[in-house]
């Protein structure tokens, strides 16, 4: 989705706390210098109290411009609960001068865009090639003061945001956490949603949107942040005659009060309340609770951080050791929210089957009270400070990331410089420090706790409603965007880029057949591997699915000479991490850490990949989260929705027909996995790509040492996949999961293999039809024209084998059949008439365009280069890939339109509430 907001604080771009999978050193950790953070940074405030924040990187030729305003959830009075959030959707919808979605301008300036409401901030950022920038100087400026806030505008806007909430409502996390944070903070906003509720936001006013608008969306309210390829001298002269003509506002209309009294705080605690009990229909038995903390800027937040690090920082954390190893849950995470105002720390937590949520509260209770009563070890406290320290120079590898950084802190602790003294501090923190936060902010008498009570049996499958063949045959969409009217409204690009030359890596197998791909960048001290193993979920079977996602996920559990935690901390203590997930057409390997710890990274990966050795007792734990995991996707809309839909399309003998069931998960024995172990893990079926600052030289012998013993027999297993024709009539069927409110559709077919001739023309095809959902034709009609959706796109599966083309969307279950509707006939008007020449170009240069973006992000190029020596493809496809686009003509377009847009044959699959047949249809 393009447009949304973090219910919790972005704490993946600012990881000031939270659920790390990175940790850190057993000795003492070396303060990381914070000085690259802020290094190059020049701040300005211009006459109308703008604050511009600018930092030249130059290491890939994009850039990227932030808008962040100090408005969220906090400002809203009693009544306008989500009115941040409403106007962020609002100023996607033009300006004065150009009354066009600026989603379809960003889009044809190849940016990669997106925006978000939090409870302090609310945040507009596209990353570009940098011949883009004042031309999104120009866009960001202009809606800064002249947003179109209508009648017409809001009325369209406000079905997207409830459509948006009511998908949001399908979560039983979503709504255990509103009832827990409401009971937490009765008397503050930071009690209620960030999006808002359904109530308030139908009753919104365009007078009422409209002064909000005028009240905040202020240049002195505002900060803009520039990083990437660019000088410095001349991009402020742009950003003087671009929102230097912007007034100031929001001193003659700031005239709000907002209800911001104290509740619950460590220095006022309140009588223990009771635990909130939700049942409901859900799945998984869930538990949150709550702690209130102080303000982002009390001296307390890096001892906190570090407790949280502490106690949910990754598998050798004490919480995942008491509650997850145990067998009690099948999952637990943790979260400090330090904000403008005193925010919470969160610890929430997934029952496994069988487990009772009030055994869960009290083992994190005595958790919590251990961390009290005696001083943490010197080997947690500096592997959590490692794990602080190594995550912001792992979360910093692009400029986006780096952008985002430096907004947020400007925001929300009025100084881009506080990244510096937080991790000084941070370096400094003592175990005595970390107890004694424990003791003040973790006290039983401030908590609220919830916990969520599913009341549907467990992991069952939705049955079908009746009416699932009726649709509407009659509508007519509008006409496409013409793009040369768009082109109007389109600021000028400064000049043609000369994109630098991607560089190309370096290509080598192993003697045993290991595939290995390197390619050094010495702009940053970080290390980024990808890799692929075949032996991914098509050698499943439909008696024993799920055994090739417990065969990876048993992996990092033990092997000859090291245990799981032992594995862990060897990771952890350096800020390192590895992953290993089963996807259809193989195992996928990630892993990231900092450059000299490169060795230790290739170390355990040849580990685990030789030497697993499947321990019992932790095999029975990855399968009671297996079976957790199951019941959560089978009472999701978008998980159940996306099954019957793959297996409508493709045969039981199919191998993308096989998912796991409670019953195959169960079947699945040690031997299966041990069987499976040595059939499928095998080095000649191993691709390895490595991207960032390490020397070729040194790093090849460490290969062929670490993984020369590793050796294949015989010729390795391949699968026969049988060719899948299409349906021969249109098909629809509706699930129901009780409790939902939100549907999600899923609409397509067998499609085409990543290798077939007609690859580029179908994602220019793409691109037009539903590659954005602010610009598309999709978009354009159901999303922005009908306002049925929040988010609808389509897209290719294409891998190694064909995989399905498909369109997918939420909506209101009253507006499913409508919106279905409307797809279809899209289809039917992309089938007869084609695209037009306009169309077919922007499509063209908007790939192109937005290339350069994904190259400018090391972990993005590892993957990249992996999937394309993976699927066969030259290594050189990384450079000529814009070429490829551009080489696309439109009678191959015509032809990809032919060959590849069925709407007579289509797979209709919509998911959630019963209720998804229109009145009247």
């Amino acid at each position: 989705m393009l447009i949304g907001f973090f219910l919790s604080l972005l704490l993946t771009i600012v990881p000031l706390s939270g659920n790390f999978t990175n940790a850190a050193t057993p000795t003492a950790a070396a303060p990381v210098s914070a000085v690259s953070f802020t290094k190059g940074v020049q701040k300005k405030v211009l006459d109308n109290g703008l604050t511009v924040l600018t930092k030249e990187v130059h290491t890939a030729p994009v850039v990227s411009v932030q808008v962040w305003y100090k408005v969220g959830s906090r400002n809203e009075l009693k009544g306008e609960n989500g009115i941040s959030h409403q106007l962020e959707h609002l100023m996607f919808k033009g300006t004065n001068d150009r009354p066009v979605q600026f989603g379809r301008l960003f889009s044809a300036l190849g940016s990669q865009f997106n925006a978000f409401t939090s409870y302090d901030e609310t945040a507009y950022f596209g990353t570009v090639q940098r011949d883009k920038l004042e031309a999104l100087l120009t866009l960001e400026a202009d809606r800064m003061e002249n947003s179109l806030i209508g009648p017409e505008q809001l009325k369209s806007e406000k079905q997207v945001v409830i459509s948006e909430l009511q998908g949001y409502e399908n979560s039983p996390g979503y709504r255990l956490s509103r009832a827990v944070m409401r009971a937490a903070f009765p008397n503050r906003a930071y009690g209620l949603s960030v999006g808002g509720t359904k109530a308030d936001v139908e009753k919104f006013t365009v007078e009422q949107v409209r002064n909000y608008y005028q009240t905040y969306y202020s240049p002195e309210n505002a900060t803009l942040v520039i990083t990437g390829d660019f000088a410095t001298e001349p991009v402020l002269k742009v950003v003087k005659e671009t929102f230097g003509k912007v007034s100031q506002r929001a001193k003659k209309n700031i005239s709000r009060t907002i209800n911001n009294s104290s509740d619950a705080s460590p220095s006022n605690p309140v009588a223990k309340k009771v635990p909130i009990v939700l049942k409901q229909p859900g799945s998984a038995a869930l538990l949150q609770a709550v702690y209130p903390l102080p303000d982002i800027k009390h001296p307390d937040v890096p001892a906190i951080d570090v407790m949280d690090a502490i106690l949910t920082g990754g598998r050798s954390s004490r919480l995942y050791q008491d509650l997850v190893e145990s067998g009690l849950a099948s999952s637990v995470s943790g979260g400090a929210a330090e904000l403008i105002e005193p925010g919470w720390y969160e610890i929430n937590a997934t029952a496994a089957p069988g487990q009772e949520l009030r055994k869960i509260a009290q083992v994190v209770q005595e958790s919590l009270a251990k961390l009290q009563q005696q001083p943490v070890t010197s080997e947690e406290l500096n592997r959590a400070k490692t794990q602080l320290q190594a995550s912001y120079i792992l979360g910093n590898q692009d400029i986006t990331s780096q952008a985002n950084q430096l907004g947020y802190y400007q925001t929300i602790a009025g100084d881009y410089h506080f990244i510096e003294r937080y991790l000084a501090a941070i370096a400094k923190v003592t175990p005595a420090q970390v107890q004694q936060a424990a003791k003040a902010y973790l006290n039983p008498a401030q908590q609220t706790i919830g916990f969520f009570e599913p009341t549907q049996p467990d992991g069952q499958p939705g049955a079908s409603s009746g009416g699932s063949g009726r649709t509407v045959e009659n509508f007519s969409p509008g006409k496409p965007v013409d793009p040369a009217e768009l082109a109007k409204y389109l600021p000028p690009a400064t000049s043609e880029t000369d994109s630098n030359k991607q560089s190309l890596p370096e290509e080598f197998t192993l003697n045993n057949g290991l595939k290995v791909l390197l390619l050094r960048d010495r702009n940053l001290p970080t290390i980024n591997l990808s890799g692929q193993i075949d032996a991914g979920t098509e050698f499943d079977g439909n008696q024993k699915a799920g055994l090739a996602n417990l065969t990876a996920s048993n992996l990092m559990n033990g092997t000859q000479t090291k245990n799981a935690l032992t594995l862990a901390k060897t990771l952890e203590d350096l800020g390192a991490d590895l992953n290993f997930s089963a996807s259809r057409e193989g195992v996928n390997v990630s892993g990231e850490g900092l450059s000299a710890n490169l060795p230790i990274l290739i170390q355990t990966l040849a580990d685990v990949l030789e030497n697993a050795t499947f321990p019992a007792d932790q095999l029975e734990l990855s399968r009671q989260r297996a079976l957790t995991n199951l019941k959560v996707q089978l009472d999701d809309p978008r998980g159940l929705g996306r099954q019957v839909f793959q297996q409508a399309i493709y045969p039981e003998n199919h191998p993308f027909h096989s998912f796991p069931t409670a019953e195959s998960l169960k079947s699945i024995s040690r031997n299966d996995l041990l069987n499976f172990y040595q059939t499928h893990y095998r080095p000649d079926t191993t691709t390895i790509a490595i991207v960032g600052d390490f020397d070729s030289v040194k790093v090849k012998p460490l290969l062929n040492k670490v993984f020369g013993k590793w050796q294949a027999t015989g010729k390795p297993p391949v699968l026969k996949i049988p060719t899948v024709a299409l349906p021969q009539t249109l098909t629809q069927v509706n699930k129901v999961i009780p409790g939902k409110s939100e549907a999600v559709t899923y609409i397509g077919y067998n499609g085409i293999s990543r290798k077939d001739p007609r690859y580029y023309a179908a994602l220019v095809l793409n691109q037009i039809l539903g590659g954005d959902t602010l610009s598309s034709r999709l978009g354009t009609e159901v999303r922005d024209r009908q306002g049925l959706t929040y988010g609808i796109y389509s897209g290719f599966a294409a891998g190694i084998n064909p995989g399905p083309f498909l369109i997918q969307m939420q909506t209101a279950p009253g507006d499913a059949q409508k919106a279905i509707a409307s797809t279809v006939a899209l289809l039917k008007q992309l089938r007869e008439q084609g695209v037009t020449e306009a169309e077919f170009n922007t499509a063209k240069r908007s790939i192109t365009n937005s290339y350069p973006v994904d190259l400018a992000n090391p972990s993005n190029v590892s993957s990249i280069i992996l999937d394309n020596a993976v699927l066969g493809l030259s290594r050189s496809e990384i450079q000529e890939f814009p070429q490829r686009i551009q080489e696309v003509t439109m009678a191959d377009m015509q032809k990809a339109i032919e060959d590849l847009i069925k709407p007579e044959n289509l797979v209709i699959v919509t998911a959630g509430p019963g209720d998804t047949v229109t009145e009247g249809s």
